[in-house]
């Protein structure tokens, strides 16, 4: 073997880096390009040139630690290698042979490398190329690992004449070095330049720049890595030469470090144009999903399934379910011809009380499997932003996982941003949870029935927009729509006659006043009342401390469970809620009308309270007002026996009222749904609007 002469290698690499030929290099290049139009998927081969590589560089650690996994199927490998091993065992001959010349000119053996390509396309021909130089340097590693231990591998040594070189095995790590770092580079390369054929042709814009940028820079480098591809296979000759008295030149060194580093400039580019294409291609596979779910909730089907698997599809995982009963996978299959509810919520506005509730409801509906209310199937989706750092929330999604006995959604980070963008612009979906309906066709009946779930439970079945409406003809304002099944005493004391007070606020003053004043007042009157403390909406510490002090002084009863006060309050929103739906006002709705007095009442700073007699009669004031008729119980006492103590109080309550007043209703808003004109409850004027920014860290 004879390596290059000085002044050759000098004068081939200006050629390699000079700028003026650079056009007509590429016009070289794409001489040779004849592609005979067949898909060839390289990437099966690719996978077997880096095994190679790897165990043959398996000398320099950090080449070793930044290989990528090699596993492949050998059906692919195989029909790779039927299209191309008689095209790779030519250019292994040519690769050796052209290195083994004296003088020989890279370039002019790249160029006519890429001619016996001709009719592949770039991605094959890289990997091709890059296969017949692996094969040459796998034979040579293969013989050097044998070499000590195996009588074969000797003899193919010495007739290689390389048994001198592999007597000092032990010293070819440094001097493969810049052989090594060259390896990956060229590896690198090629798997941007496979990467961009495997991009699905359906989703890129191939007018765009970025597609014609990567089609220019592409071919050149292809050209490069089988330019490198040669300089290698030379100074590895180089190398194994040691033994007969050659040495590799410095300036054969530096020309690989000028391709490692030129190949290494150019994967930089490559990856920052698979970047910008994958988000094209990202950002037109998520429309084309978008437009699928559009057009699949506005088409009649026979069941669900093809409208479920198209929301809940995440990354085709056959089992994206998990079973919160039997803490098991399972398919979209269970939910086949059944009324869905997805409740969907964000991972930070979900409260523990919510679930607890939830739980409940869920828990009465499956008692008994016959009645109808239990025919439905309940699955959260929980809405994960994308880019979010889904490690972080792992924990406190699985955390609220663990307290649902119903469906959920496995992994929501695999879920398509498509779904999330439907969920939000056609749904509506904020930050406060929701509870979608689908009926057993999939077709949407309901866009939130989360209202319904709150005041009615499992007997709004089927959850439906006609079936809130035909719920609320039958109800009429009282103790049974206000206060429900929240406390067993509740039915108790309405069973047995007596007069029930209600009662709420944070003044634990007032609180004492009242409960004093209208025990003194039942007593007199001779009326059995009771009454109970249901504290304030979103209750805090300070509800909690209140809740104490009147259990400890044994002021009246109380909802010992915060998570009951809370569901009290939220049920009465929602009832407000659901009469919006409804397009129900104060002005054309007495029930609408009693639901904005009591959270206007909350919402101000005073305590208040309802009295009702059975489930239907009832009065109520708010803070001095009512407590001053309490107090005068005198005034107004002679007017019972006519009249009844509830409208006796009603009365008095309506003459000592102050035509000047100052009421305040706060309301939380869900999917925009709060209305630009609210009118007082108490006097029906327009109240103003204003808006408020809460946090109530208690």
């Amino acid at each position: 073997m004879q390596m290059v002469p000085l002044k050759m290698q000098s004068r081939a690499t200006r050629h390699i880096f000079s700028a003026s030929d650079d056009t007509v290099m590429t016009k070289q290049i794409r001489a040779t390009h004849a592609p005979i139009e067949e898909y060839v998927d390289a990437r099966p081969l690719l996978k077997v040139v880096q095994d190679i590589f790897l165990r043959a560089a398996s000398l320099t650690p950090d080449f070793v630690q930044d290989m990528k996994d090699n596993n492949t199927k050998e059906s692919d490998l195989f029909e790779m290698l039927e299209i191309s091993y008689h095209t790779i065992n030519k250019i292994s001959c040519e690769i050796s042979c052209k290195c083994l010349m004296s003088g020989g000119d890279a370039h002019a053996t790249t160029i006519g490398i890429l001619g016996m390509l001709s009719s592949y396309s770039w991605n094959a021909k890289v990997v091709i190329a890059l296969a017949a130089f692996a094969a040459n340097l796998g034979e040579f590693w293969l013989v050097a690992q044998l070499y000590a231990t195996n009588r074969l591998a000797k003899s193919v040594a010495l007739l290689k004449h390389i048994h001198e070189t592999l007597n000092q095995v032990d010293d070819l790590g440094p001097k493969f070095e810049p052989v090594n770092k060259l390896l990956k580079a060229m590896l690198d390369v090629a798997n941007c330049i496979v990467e961009f054929h495997e991009l699905p042709s359906e989703y890129i814009d191939h007018e765009a720049p970025e597609t014609l940028t990567a089609s220019t820079l592409i071919p050149s480098a292809v050209y490069w890595t089988i330019r490198s591809i040669v300089a290698c296979a030379s100074h590895i000759l180089g190398i194994i030469g040691l033994g007969q008295g050659y040495m590799t030149s410095t300036i054969e060194t530096w020309e690989l470090s000028s391709l490692t580093h030129k190949l290494e400039n150019m994967k930089g580019h490559l990856q920052k144009l698979l970047t910008i294409c994958r988000q094209h291609l990202d950002d037109n596979k998520q429309k084309e999903v978008f437009e699928t779910l559009h057009h699949l909730f506005e088409t009649s089907h026979q069941d669900n399934i093809k409208v479920l698997k198209a929301l809940i599809h995440c990354k085709g995982d056959p089992l994206p379910l998990f079973d919160g009963s039997t803490k098991q996978r399972v398919s979209i299959e269970v939910l086949r011809k059944k009324i869905v509810l997805l409740y969907i919520t964000d991972l930070h506005h979900v409260s523990d009380q919510e679930l607890v509730i939830f739980e409940q409801m869920y828990q009465e509906s499956r008692q008994d499997s016959t009645r109808i209310e239990s025919q439905y199937e309940l699955v959260w989706i929980p809405v994960v932003e994308k880019g979010t750092a889904w490690i972080k929330t792992k924990q406190k999604f699985e955390r609220l996982q663990s307290m649902m006995s119903w469906y959920s959604v496995y992994d929501p980070s695999l879920l398509e941003a498509a779904t999330i963008r439907y969920i939000k612009e056609i749904w509506l979906f904020n930050t406060k949870p929701m509870l979608v309906v689908l009926d057993p066709q999939g077709k949407l009946v309901n866009m939130n029935a989360i209202h319904m779930m709150w005041i009615w439970g499992s007997m709004a079945y089927p959850f439906s927009s006609l079936r809130e409406e035909a719920l609320w003809k039958e109800e009429t304002w009282g103790l049974a729509l206000l206060a429900d099944t929240i406390d067993p005493l509740l039915v108790d004391w309405v069973s047995a006659g007596k007069y029930i007070c209600l009662y709420g606020g944070d003044d634990m003053d007032w609180i004492r006043k009242f409960t004093s004043a209208a025990k003194s007042m039942a007593k007199t009157l001779r009326i059995p009342l009771e009454m109970m403390y249901v504290g304030k909406n979103n209750p805090g510490q300070k509800v909690r401390k209140i809740n104490k002090t009147i259990y400890e002084e044994n002021l009246s009863n109380i909802l010992a469970d915060p998570t009951i006060i809370w569901f009290f309050w939220v049920r009465l929103e929602s009832m407000w809620h659901s009469k919006l739906q409804q397009n129900k006002t104060v002005e054309n709705d007495q029930i609408m009308m009693e639901i904005m007095r009591i959270l206007s009442y909350d919402s101000s700073d005073q305590g208040w309270g309802v009295i009702s007699q059975g489930t239907i009669k009832m009065t109520q004031g708010k803070g001095d007002s009512f407590l001053k008729c309490i107090n005068e119980f005198d005034e107004w006492k002679d007017n019972v026996n006519d009249e009844g103590v509830l409208p006796a109080m009603d009365e008095y309550i309506q003459g000592i009222q102050q035509p000047h007043h100052c009421n305040r209703l706060i309301l939380p808003g869900v999917d925009g749904t709060v209305p630009d004109k609210i009118v007082c409850a108490e006097c029906g004027e327009p109240m103003e609007k204003f808006y408020m920014y809460r946090c109530c860290n208690e």
